[in-house]
Formats: structure tokens, sequence, C-alpha cells
């Protein structure tokens, strides 16, 4: 995976265009900090593309939990504790 910053990719479009088209992911960075993913699509394969993206997001937002739950010790929290957390907040909102 090739590194790019912002300025590179202003500057070398049609560069970075055909190297998206010959399969290359590219990481642009701005300020040394990686900001976004390039990476190529087809009209073919958008829609299975994306779907692969939005599971990926969702797996990560999983384990960024999970790894918070054990920081926190509340992954030994019982189903009875959680519900009755649960039921507080709705409680809560409804009387708001």
């Amino acid at each position: 995976m090739k590194f790019l910053t912002v300025r590179e990719l202003k500057q070398k479009t049609s560069e970075i265009w055909k190297l998206v088209k010959e399969g290359e992911d590219l990481i642009i960075t701005s300020n040394g900090k990686p900001v976004a993913l390039l990476t190529g699509v087809s009209e073919d394969s958008l829609e299975d593309d994306l779907e692969t993206l939005s599971r990926a997001k969702a797996l990560k937002a999983l384990e960024k939990i999970h790894r918070e739950s054990l920081k926190k010790g509340t992954h030994r929290l019982s189903r009875k504790s959680i519900e009755k957390e649960i039921s507080a907040v709705r409680l809560n909102r409804r009387r708001r």
C-alpha cells in the first residue's frame, strides 16, 4: 500500500487514477496522518464493495466496544444487571 499526501493527490491526479485503476490501494495523508483510503471499484462490484466496507466498519466498532468493556470491567455484568440498567434509562427518557 502506498502513502500519498493531499498535495500529491492534487498535483498528480492522473498518475494516481492510473494506479487505482491498476488495483493499487492508496492511503492519503494530511500533516503526516492518514485521513483517507483510496481504492478502486467497478460498476459491477460497487454494491458488494460498499457492503463489505460497511461490514468491516461494523466489526471494527464492535471490537472497540468489546475492548472498552474489558477495560471498564462491564463484561462481567449479569444479564439481570444489564436489563435493570436498560429499564432505568428507558424510564428516564419517558420522564423527559
